[in-house]
């Protein structure tokens, strides 16, 4: 066994001194060069198809680091973390810098790959230092503040991802690091509201709209910081702008709304604001609200007649469930069948993704503002069509 691994390595050896030469006389005679980054990852991936991962790795160990290798440690070193042996990539560019000839202009890339390696490895505190370390680099400065905030997002901690973040907004104008900055604003904000400290709270949410003044969640954490202050006046009003930083998150509005008036009995005066809401912004939420308050008021004859004619024109499953239930109350339908219309609607609709993230196109019953999947803030959305709004 000794003695075939010995004859591996010589030839996975061979192999690579040939390329190497070639490499080199290419460059004198100006013909083709291996340099050309899809012509050196063919011969690369040749390389790694048909010599064993113990053979590369021992002859890496013993190849000269100059300006002409330097590219073929990293593609080494990405080949064995992008397979998941991330021990391997490490032990590679760990070499590297330990190889007193790299070349000086090489070692911030070395130290970030390094440093992508911890992070795969889930080494987070070595990652997170060699990240801080590459925030002076000329070259990696941006790349490794932006994997400190996924890293800070990931460990849930929210000042230090903010930190970093309002460094980057400095002197940048690009609005998804601005959307980013007041999101993270917005969770050390609610953390604060869990604590009752309204007044950092206040603060908080009132940078983060400055940051981004779409910011939906500052809106909506805004509302509940005036309804816990007892400011059912202002928690309306600042719920209402919901609609006008983005309709598609009017649902969730429109619950909090509709929560707030039965706690004040004032249904019937929402009743006539949620039909102003519902003919600028359609949704099915907006809709069974509106006929919910209607069906109150007014009773369920003109709650079905009008649920009807809005089916004709918008249908939705949830309506038209809402609409047999209606239909069926009316024409003197028992409790018990009544129950048993809600059970059938509910099991149609039990197991249907009610949001979903229109980066990635993630989906869940529960709204994540900070997608689980591609990391983007605010764009799991609530789902539209006839399953959803």
């Amino acid at each position: 066994m000794e003695t075939i691994m010995q004859w591996l390595l010589l030839a996975a050896a061979v192999a690579i001194g040939w390329l190497l030469g070639r490499w080199r006389g290419d460059r004198k005679r100006g013909a083709s060069r291996i340099s050309d980054e899809s012509e050196l990852r063919e011969r690369l991936q040749f390389l790694f198809t048909n010599y064993s991962d113990e053979a590369i790795e021992s002859f890496v160990q013993g190849l000269p680091v100059n300006r002409d290798t330097v590219s073929m440690h990293f593609s080494i070193g990405a080949h064995f973390r992008n397979k998941g042996e991330v021990d391997r990539a490490i032990l590679i560019h760990q070499n590297l810098l330990a190889r007193p000839e790299l070349p000086v202009r090489y070692s911030s890339q070395v130290t970030y790959e390094l440093a992508m390696d911890y992070l795969a490895a889930g080494l987070l505190d070595r990652a997170e230092s060699l990240f801080h370390q590459l925030m002076g680099s000329k070259d990696y400065a941006l790349q490794s503040a932006r994997q400190l905030i996924e890293l800070y997002q990931q460990e849930r901690e929210w000042e230090k991802a903010r930190q970093v973040a309002g460094t980057l907004t400095k002197g940048d104008s690009d609005q998804r690091l601005s959307k980013q900055l007041a999101y993270l604003s917005c969770e050390i904000a609610s953390e604060a509201l869990k604590q009752e400290d309204f007044w950092q709270a206040r603060q908080l949410l009132k940078e983060a709209l400055e940051q981004d003044r779409t910011c939906v969640r500052a809106t909506l954490l805004l509302a509940e910081l005036h309804r816990r202050q007892y400011r059912p006046r202002e928690a309306r009003a600042t719920l209402l702008k919901v609609f006008e930083q983005n309709p598609a998150f009017g649902p969730e509005a429109v619950d909090r709304l509709i929560r707030m008036a039965r706690e004040e009995g004032s249904e019937a005066r929402l009743a006539r604001k949620l039909r102003k809401l519902y003919d600028a912004w359609p949704s099915t939420s907006l809709l069974l609200a509106y006929i919910d308050c209607l069906e109150r008021s007014e009773g369920r004859a003109p709650a079905i007649a009008f649920l009807r004619q809005e089916l004709e024109s918008r249908p939705s499953l949830r309506a038209l469930l809402r609409l047999i239930e209606l239909a069926g109350y009316e024409k003197g339908m028992t409790s018990d069948e009544g129950r048993l219309v809600s059970r059938m609607g509910e099991t149609l609709l039990k197991n249907r993704p009610i949001y979903r993230c229109v980066q990635c196109g993630f989906s869940g019953r529960q709204l994540h503002w900070l997608c689980p999947s591609c990391k983007t803030w605010e764009s799991v959305q609530p789902i539209q069509g006839v399953e959803g709004e």
